[in-house]
């Protein structure tokens, strides 16, 4: 446990002032009626936007999960969610223009327009309550869940002494500041946290424990997890780590803040923005600092924790106040922490703070907005006033907050967490790709695949199925099939449902296509049988189809942002011809993504 010191309490006090007068500040405004409570108006400029979904996506648990990857599997263990670069980078180049042209006041609202009759408008009531309660209350949890080790190992407060703490200001805040309140504060809550990660991850490198960067990567405790690749010799952690990530996970899994096709609090963003320039400026912003930069902060301190804590018995030793059921890796980042001195605990603190509220307003307004618009609006009150539709969407906002407390007291693991989402998503990412793009999906293919996916993943969670399975010395399967198994047969399922069942009717595929324009050759059947008719789908304002340019925008900012994170490594480890070589590749895909940009800029309105 931590002393704070007189100037510590003041930086903290300060920052909860600050963020409590905007929310109060802007709540008038927010309040006026549902579109400004949940999407400020549709006013939002790019780099405010992207502001905020880096500041969102930096939360309490995500320093804690990447010391956990850290320890256990190395730096190179990120791939897991590295990887989902890919679907954020197709998201900023094909699917944020699309967003936008929907006009969509949630990304639920999509499937009524998408799909037709009463499969969609189950679908659009099922998702509202999936994700915007269960998903999203366990994703809360986690984050509260971090906030709770952070609060027991520096300040020693009990877990429902964090909650309380953490959660009611967060909840008055989220209450009453609204969609304009949680953006506005979030232009804070980024700088603030990345100030308090980089002087963290400065300070802890060069304590007398660690002894400086050389030092640190010399330590033997630290040696075997530098690599930013798998081991090429080692089959199992190569296909786990980067083969299944890379070829797999990214387009077949669903994950908070990294949906194929776009989605979530993301498309929220998206859909608040003055326009679909504003829409893809502030993704693409957002991408190149949650991959590229924003981890490293986080990296060195988790390797400098392998040499002040090498197990989670030194942590437990240092720590024995901690429960043993919240006991784990990711708990080393929090005691490292503790080792800061005054002022910068401080500011340290307060980023975490931050983080936290960030996070946790973000969910709560994203997931009451599917309260309000897809549940409540559509299926119990359709005639609401907008006075009526806010007020519940604050009434939504409190019960979220209280449940998602609830069960973070009853979690142990974020690494645990993260790994059942993406299995329990396997397999519905190529649906949300290929809606827009595929005439021929339909209601009842997302309807099958999202229950197929559930189902498989919790059977092969049943403790007999998968000792027998995938157990590491006696099981059938490697442990990576198990994500294979549930993609697969969740691909069979929905391709199968898709084709047993009617396609959507014609008047539903028209009238979505003049609204978004997707193209494209999976959309020729549709344009062809309403020329037949006299109907004209394709606007002439359009300048041709920019999905071509888009993907090959996605592989050059994959290649420029994956460079930037390599250099960025090299240079800190010292190695200077690597460094040099992926700095030069930076340089020229980012030249060249500014031409294949222009292009797809010329067909953006």
């Amino acid at each position: 446990m931590v002393s704070l010191s007189t100037l510590d309490y003041i930086l903290i006090i300060s920052f909860f002032v600050i963020t409590l007068f905007i929310g109060i500040y802007v709540s008038k405004k927010s309040g006026k009626n549902s579109t400004e409570y949940f999407l400020s108006g549709r006013t939002m400029p790019w780099w405010l936007l992207g502001l905020s979904m880096v500041a969102t996506t930096f939360s309490t648990d995500t320093p804690n999960f990447v010391t956990n990857v850290v320890r256990v599997n190395g730096v190179s263990g990120n791939w897991s969610w590295w990887a989902f670069l890919i679907t954020g980078l197709l998201t900023v180049f094909v699917y944020a223009k699309l967003w936008r042209k929907s006009n969509v006041k949630t990304d639920l609202e999509f499937y009524e327009i998408r799909y037709g009759g009463k499969p969609a408008k189950f679908l659009r009531k099922f998702r509202a309550i999936y994700l915007g309660v269960i998903f999203n209350v366990i994703t809360m949890s986690a984050v509260t869940l971090a906030a709770i080790k952070i609060g027991g190992i520096m300040l020693g407060l009990e877990p429902w002494q964090t909650v309380i703490s953490a959660g009611l200001i967060t909840a008055i805040f989220s209450v009453v500041g609204g969609f304009k309140g949680v953006v506005y504060t979030d232009f804070i809550l980024f700088f603030v946290a990345m100030a308090g990660a980089i002087g963290a991850a400065y300070y802890l490198v060069n304590i007398p424990e660690v002894g400086g960067i050389e030092a640190l990567l010399a330590n033997e405790n630290v040696a075997d997890k530098l690599s930013i690749l798998p081991d090429f010799n080692n089959t199992e952690a190569l296909i786990t780590l980067l083969i299944i990530p890379l070829a797999v996970q990214w387009w077949s899994s669903w994950y908070p803040g990294a949906e194929p096709g776009g989605g979530g609090y993301i498309a929220q963003r998206m859909l608040a923005a003055k326009d679909e320039n504003h829409a893809i400026g502030a993704t693409f912003f957002f991408n190149i600092m949650h991959y590229a930069l924003r981890p490293w902060p986080w990296i060195l301190v988790a390797l400098a924790s392998l040499v002040v804590f090498p197990d989670l018995a030194s942590i437990h030793q240092a720590f024995p106040n901690i429960p043993a059921d919240k006991l784990g890796h990711d708990l080393a980042y929090s005691a490292m922490l503790t080792k800061l001195p005054s002022g910068l605990l401080g500011v340290v603190l307060a980023s975490l703070i931050a983080a936290y509220m960030s996070t946790i307003s973000t969910q709560l307004n994203w997931g009451s907005s599917y309260i309000v618009f897809d549940f409540y609006k559509q299926q119990i009150n359709p005639n609401a006033s907008e006075k009526k539709l806010v007020a519940v969407g604050r009434i939504s906002t409190v019960l979220l907050m209280v449940i998602s407390a609830i069960m973070a007291l009853l979690m142990q693991d974020a690494l645990q967490l993260f790994n059942l989402l993406l299995v329990f998503g396997a397999g519905t990412g190529l649906i949300f790709i290929l809606r827009w793009f595929w005439w021929r999906i339909n209601a009842w293919s997302e309807i099958s695949a999202m229950f197929a996916s559930g189902i498989v993943s919790l059977i092969l969670t049943i403790p007999t199925i998968d000792s027998y399975l995938f157990d590491a010395e006696s099981g059938i399967l490697p442990a990576w099939a198990k994500f294979l198994i549930v993609v697969g047969v969740t691909s069979a399922v929905w391709l199968i449902s898709m084709l047993l069942t009617k396609p959507e009717s014609d008047e539903v595929l028209q009238n979505f296509y003049k609204k978004t324009q997707p193209g494209g050759p999976g959309w020729k059947s549709v344009i062809a049988t309403a020329k037949e008719n006299n109907i004209t789908l394709v606007d002439e304002n359009e300048k041709g189809w920019s999905v071509p340019s888009g993907i090959i925008a996605m592989l050059l900012g994959c290649v420029l942002i994956y460079s930037i994170m390599f250099s960025t490594g090299y240079w800190i480890y010292g190695e200077t011809t690597l460094a040099i070589s992926t700095t030069i590749s930076a340089i020229v895909s980012g030249y060249l993504l500014t031409k294949t940009w222009k292009k797809i800029k010329a067909t953006v309105l």
